[in-house]
């Protein structure tokens, strides 16, 4: 077992060493090989970088060729830094003085976003990052409905859009129960076969558990048939192309599978994965890395 680290691609490896430095001029010239506008997981190994945000606002304000770029990552990095802020507790149990960093996090965030969406409108990202900001400043339904409105219609099979939307639709984010299900079913149901968009159908099945109060609600022949299916028809279906970071969704799979007790197809994910360790989804867990562990040894 191990932790997959920079997709385990070479190429992003230097990018997060570039940005790590804070060298906007190396960062730039290792972008070049991705297309940051559709991108999600490129972006998202920027955007956890603790002091990303000590620098990228110079980038910003100086490079007037690559603003859109700048204020993507600016962005984007500025709503992980304000969910470090809150941190993962429950609403309740958050400061005020944490959900007020929070909110001026998430607001400088969604100028940037706008922003950068105005200069190349043609980018799905920061639609698909405005979900996220959408949903923690719970700017209701309407708001977040014309935002994954215009996700889709940049990008109408995205899957961290999907994922991003499912997560809005859950209960304690104010959805309705069995909603993000029914919204992940239709979602495969215009799926192509090999995309990884199959994937939504894992997800909605390990926030059914989450809400769930019973942790093995998942262990049903239904559902085991749903989960072996959908993985037949994206990740493990002969169409399907692996990209930097394919192992994220094959750990997608491989936990909802886990958790549904399902012993077939599961045996052919964690074969595939080689003990490629991704830290979500398996955070929703205690002791995420010893649960990938235990489930990869018991198949």
């Amino acid at each position: 077992m191990y932790t997959l680290r920079a997709l385990g691609d070479t190429r992003v490896l230097a990018l997060v060493e570039a940005a790590d430095a804070g060298d906007w001029e190396a960062v730039k010239a290792a972008l070049e090989p991705f297309d940051l506008g559709r991108d999600h997981r490129v972006l998202g190994e920027l955007v956890e970088l603790d002091g990303l945000q000590d620098w990228i606002g110079r980038a910003v304000e100086e490079d007037e060729e690559h603003r859109a770029t700048a204020l993507l990552i600016s962005g984007a990095r500025h709503i992980s830094w304000g969910w470090e802020a809150r941190t993962a507790e429950r609403a309740v149990n958050v400061t005020q003085e944490q959900w007020r960093i929070f909110h001026e996090r998430l607001h400088i965030a969604e100028e940037q976003l706008f922003e950068a969406a105005e200069l190349r409108p043609e980018w799905v990202t920061p639609w698909r990052r405005l979900l996220t900001s959408g949903r923690g400043m719970s700017l209701g339904p309407t708001v977040n409905e014309v935002r994954f409105d215009a996700a889709l219609r940049r990008a109408p099979l995205d899957l961290e859009t999907h994922v991003e939307r499912l997560s809005q639709l859950q209960p304690r984010w104010g959805g309705e129960p069995g909603q993000g299900l029914a919204f992940a079913r239709e979602a495969l149901s215009r799926t192509p076969q090999g995309d990884r968009l199959g994937c939504v159908i894992a997800m909605a099945h390990i926030e059914e558990w989450v809400e769930s109060d019973d942790g093995e609600c998942l262990e049903t022949p239904e559902i085991q048939a749903e989960l072996r299916n959908a993985a037949d028809h994206s990740i493990l279906h002969p169409a399907h192309v692996r990209s930097p970071g394919w192992q994220h969704d094959f750990n997608t799979f491989a936990m909802a599978l886990s958790l549904a007790g399902e012993s077939h197809t599961v045996r052919r994910v964690f074969k595939e994965l080689d003990g490629a360790y991704t830290s979500w989804p398996w955070t929703y867990l205690a002791d995420p890395e010893k649960r990938f562990a235990h489930h990869s040894r018991s198949v």
